[in-house]
């Protein structure tokens, strides 16, 4: 029924769910802290499916220990070098996106995206 490589597979299925969730919630949401939350699960399901591909089972941290120089004893640290880089970016975003939509609601006094739309069309801008 599921297949063959559905239960080895469980992280990148699990990381793509998220993702489709984080996805419809950025489309279908109104209110923008709602959009905000959608993206930063977006966010997430990327992380984990890079985590879940730079992990190889056996092999540990490229830290050199006991004089172990062999390349197939570690795993690859891009992964794990760019999940951290990513967390670091999307906080930031998320930082920015929260203040631009306080700025937001102290201008037209509401998150929803529509009627902050008809607010504009009303001021003709």
């Amino acid at each position: 029924m599921w297949g063959a490589n559905f239960i080895p597979n469980y992280g990148e299925e699990v990381a793509m769910l998220l993702f489709g969730i984080g996805f419809a919630n950025l489309l279908f949401q109104k209110n923008l802290i709602k959009k905000i939350i959608g993206l930063n699960i977006m966010d997430t399901a990327v992380y984990l499916f890079l985590a879940i591909k730079g992990y190889i089972s056996g092999r540990v941290a490229p830290i050199v220990v006991n004089g172990v120089q062999s390349v197939e004893a570690y795993i690859n640290p891009i992964p794990s070098g760019l999940v951290l880089t990513g967390i670091v970016v999307s906080v930031s975003v998320t930082a920015l996106m929260l203040s631009l939509t306080v700025r937001l609601y102290k201008r037209y006094h509401t998150l929803d995206l529509d009627e902050i739309s008809n607010q504009l069309r009303r001021e003709g801008l």
